[in-house]
């Protein structure tokens, strides 16, 4: 049996508020982050051919992992609360491990690449 915690109806509930919060947070430093990098004079196109690629494609999982957190919190049930539940449930855990990781590959390639 489910603690009262883990019902469905909570769990969405708490993934609503709780994705906001991550949405909100993972938009707001990536737009810190990359905005004092750009105006540093930082530019993706000083990275050598293969770390602009693995840039790239770290800015690419990072952007769909910030879409996929908005969803999570994003009030909109879909079909009925075991349905959002599963679903709110994944996207907020793809959605938070793709942020780790794309801010990894993002970092890891800035960080290799030449100094500007």
């Amino acid at each position: 049996m489910l603690h009262d915690l883990m019902t469905p109806e909570k769990n969405v509930q708490r993934i609503m508020w709780t994705g906001t919060a991550w949405f909100i947070g993972a938009a707001g430093t990536v737009a810190i982050t990359f905005g004092l990098l750009l105006a540093s004079g930082w530019r993706p196109s000083i990275l050598p051919p293969f770390l602009g690629v693995v840039f790239w494609v770290g800015a690419v999982l990072l952007a769909l992992s910030i879409g996929l957190l908005g969803w999570s919190g994003c009030p909109i049930l879909e079909v009925s609360v075991p349905v959002a539940d599963r679903n709110k449930t994944r996207t907020m855990q793809i959605g938070t491990f793709l942020y780790i990781i794309a801010g990894v590959i993002c970092f890891f390639a800035i960080l290799m690449g030449p100094a500007h």
